[in-house]
């Protein structure tokens, strides 16, 4: 798996989808709201552990409650996949995050509770039969998690034999609602098309149109996704000019943005590590 697949977590919205946190108290939302319009990631890096276990200890007071484990699944998916270097612990932390998502899945949708176990034939036919924009909340969960999952284990190939579950799981919230989430399902799909390269099955094309049609669903707010086009479509096929003009965008634009600020300072700074490096790479 690439380096580029941290932007799985990065791009769509760090700690969570829409609505965050709104399954606590009014206080804890506003400490989400708080912590994405923070610009400083070491700050948000060093508090959220212990925004995890007040989620931890929410979800062993109400273990079925299908909104707690979703955001739960959403969190731990987000902090490994933004924050945690160490690979035993990415592991153990993603590992937690598609737990919850899983579990989340059970309560909410019982029919995909063995989501991993059941043929995928019965899987997909599951997937088809949902059409109700209430879905898509679970579904990016824990298609976010089991992503995360598979990327902190991306030395077992029982877990990347899952990717395919995965991007089923986005194919149908693109079906349901594309714009859901500033179109973050195209944004993860963009990089599912991109894992392998061209010569063994990767589609950079299809990647790139994933890619500009998050970019144009956020009125160009999502610099995470600008990012991606840069690393995971214009590296893939060697356009030094387009690399370096998205990245030179996203450097230009304001990090300030509400809602957006923490997710924009850290597409900035991944922005600039491309671009010095770039020379080494064209």
């Amino acid at each position: 798996m690439t380096a580029g697949f941290r932007w799985l977590a990065i791009a769509c919205a760090v700690f969570a989808a829409s609505g965050c946190a709104s399954f606590v108290s009014g206080a804890a939302e506003s400490l989400s709201r708080a912590m994405l319009d923070h610009d400083d990631p070491a700050t948000v890096a060093a508090a959220a552990p212990a925004y995890l276990l007040m989620v931890d200890s929410l979800i062993t007071s109400d273990p079925d409650d299908e909104d707690l484990l979703r955001q739960g699944a959403t969190l731990y998916a987000a902090y490994a996949g933004v924050f945690v270097d160490d690979p035993v612990r990415a592991k153990r932390l993603s590992a937690r995050a598609f737990d919850y998502g899983r579990r989340a899945m059970c309560e909410y949708h019982e029919e995909l509770c063995r989501a991993r176990e059941m043929p995928y034939e019965q899987f997909t036919a599951q997937l088809a039969a949902l059409d109700d924009e209430d879905d898509l909340p679970f579904l990016m969960a824990l298609a976010q998690s089991w992503l995360i999952w598979v990327r902190a284990n991306a030395d077992d190939w029982n877990a990347v034999a899952d990717l395919p579950r995965a991007e089923a799981l986005l194919e149908t919230v693109l079906r349901i609602d594309e714009t859901y989430a500033d179109g973050s399902a195209h944004v993860y799909l963009g990089m599912l098309k991109t894992v392998r390269p061209p010569a063994l099955g990767g589609k950079p094309e299809e990647a790139r149109r994933h890619f500009e049609q998050a970019i144009r669903l956020s009125g160009g707010a999502n610099l995470g996704a600008k990012v991606a086009l840069a690393e995971n479509y214009a590296r893939v096929v060697f356009d030094r000019e387009l690399h370096d003009a998205l990245l030179r965008d996203v450097l230009a634009e304001p990090s300030k943005a509400e809602g957006q600020t923490l997710m924009n300072v850290l597409a900035q700074q991944r922005a600039q590590e491309l671009l010095s490096s770039a020379n080494d790479y064209f």
